[in-house]
């Protein structure tokens, strides 16, 4: 039997979704069941319900894609954090800043176990700061030897010159083990010091949190007697592989929303637009280039910590259909809270107590939903926290748009009716069908990707550079699972470097293309 059919999933915090597309990306079933506490049993009740609406198609399903926010959670709620010993190599330069300095104190706590800065590292074009200490690094190690489940590693300027960092996991090995965790910034984050290694100390952090996802994931499908390929959905609205998701979680944060916008641009055809992906307990605003996430060219924050890895652009403001609204019909008050997966049980239209902006929709008219009737002493300060949220998301659209021509808008997400048809600084909006299920739908169609970044001086050899640097992502791609014959160049990006005596840039190139067919 030929295994045409795959799943897409996305956990989200009020639901979980999924999704069974076909090889010419028609739907056959899907379904929105709400998030569980333990995560689990919600994932199991979306997959069991769309393998039992295929019957005995379910045996066609040959391929699992998952989006999931665990690791996002996880950082947020200071919680099944991996305890990291960070090294810095480039004294006696960076001495001023010890590692994680800005960190909020509970996460900082939560994380480390030991920090240090030793000799080693490169200045920007290449030449040494000092020489590696690696009697240093061996004496560290061995002090932090019993308490600790990986190791980060950020050398300066290791993104161009990052052979310190191969030769402090060589030790790492020497010393604790080959089966130790190792993350190394050069393979994680960009040019910037503080950022990178910040992105390098929060991925070494989530090397369990993102196991357990996987290996809960696996037991929901083994437990439905499938054996399929399992990918997880990364940040930049593409696939990784399981062995490649395990070494670099950090890159699933993101990977909801960036799903989102890959599912808007496949149910409308649009490659450029603004999306919004209304959720129970959030509202993101991104923007879609060639039918991709904008990346952020700005530092990341996460959890409190300022990142510079792969990011989509985005705008996350606390609005969504679970919003708890409260206060009086002169002063309406919209969140931050939301009931989250509690909607069925506590909103008013479902005879809880617990206004929401659901509650909203359907006292507008908008929206048909429930059991119950709103009741008439609550309809008009719902009418005002709807025109409240309303002009936020106004506001949120002209911050993510910063001035741009006026481009379409796709509103998708459980609670895209939040968006009106006629709201300003877009040209028209589109409700497209099965939108509420963008995000596992953008999980099922994306591509796998590969990437190459360098740092290259302008001059005759800057185009045969380029050319390298393009074969080496398209080749990455395909050794990550993309069709051969269909990967191409979707994205090379240029920055400028100062302070060096030839006109240099750091160029970074992406290719992907779908997967192969099994």
């Amino acid at each position: 039997m030929r295994l045409d059919l795959r799943v897409g999933m996305d956990v989200g915090g009020t639901n979980t979704d999924a999704v069974v597309l076909d090889e010419n990306n028609r739907i056959l079933a899907r379904t929105k069941q709400a998030t569980t506490s333990d995560v689990r049993s919600g994932m199991q009740n979306a997959l069991t319900y769309v393998i039992d609406a295929l019957g005995a198609d379910a045996q066609r399903i040959g391929r699992v894609m998952l989006g999931t926010t665990h690791a996002t959670n996880a950082i947020l709620e200071r919680r099944s954090l991996g305890q990291v010993a960070a090294i810095r190599l480039g004294a006696p330069a960076s001495l001023s800043l010890e590692p994680m300095e800005s960190w909020p104190d509970d996460l900082r706590e939560a994380v480390c176990v030991d920090a240090c800065i030793l000799e080693g590292g490169h200045y920007v074009d290449g030449r040494r700061i000092s020489p590696l200490d690696e009697d240093g690094i061996r004496k560290f190690l061995s002090s932090v030897a019993n308490t600790v489940d990986a190791i980060a590693i950020t050398s300066i300027f290791s993104p161009t010159s990052p052979q310190d960092e191969a030769r402090a996991r060589e030790i790492v090995s020497e010393v604790l083990g080959s089966n130790m965790a190792v993350t190394l910034s050069h393979e994680i984050g960009s040019l910037g010091l503080l950022e990178r290694e910040n992105a390098t100390i929060l991925n070494a952090a989530l090397f369990d949190v993102v196991g357990q996802v996987i290996t809960a994931t696996q037991d929901v499908i083994n437990g439905a007697g499938l054996a399929v390929e399992m990918w997880l959905a990364q940040n930049d609205g593409t696939l990784m592989a399981l062995d490649f998701a395990r070494r670099f979680p950090i890159l699933t944060i993101g990977s909801g929303p960036a799903n989102s916008l890959r599912g808007a641009a496949f149910l409308t055809g649009l490659t450029n637009s603004i999306v919004v992906d209304v959720g129970g307990t959030s509202t993101d605003f991104g923007v879609l280039i060639n039918g991709y996430p904008r990346e952020s060219a700005a530092a990341v924050e996460i959890g409190g910590v300022r990142t510079n890895f792969r990011m989509p652009d985005l705008l996350s403001i606390a609005i969504g259909g679970g919003t708890i609204v409260s206060g009086t019909a002169a002063q309406p008050l919209v969140g931050p809270l939301s009931v989250g997966y509690r909607l069925n049980t506590d909103a008013l239209i479902f005879g809880g107590v617990t206004p929401t902006l659901t509650d909203a929709l359907v006292a507008e008219g908008r929206l048909q939903l429930g059991s119950h009737a709103v009741p008439q002493n609550e309809k008009e300060k719902l009418k005002s926290a709807l025109q409240s949220a309303t002009e936020s998301i106004a506001d949120a659209i002209d911050r993510v748009t910063v001035g741009n021509a006026l481009l379409p808008l796709i509103a998708v997400g459980g609670g895209s009716l939040l968006i009106p048809p006629d709201i300003v600084g877009v040209s028209h909006v589109l409700h497209p069908e099965n939108g509420d299920i963008a995000n596992a739908i953008g999980a099922a169609i994306a591509w796998v990707s590969g990437h190459w970044e360098g740092v290259v001086a302008h001059g005759d050899e800057f185009n045969e550079a380029v050319t390298n640097g393009r074969a080496i992502a398209c080749r990455r791609a395909i050794e990550a699972g993309a069709d051969p014959q269909l990967v191409e160049v979707v994205d090379q990006t240029e920055t400028p470097l100062s302070y060096l005596s030839t006109p240099t840039v750091r160029l970074v190139i992406k290719a992907a293309g779908p997967l192969s067919n099994l």
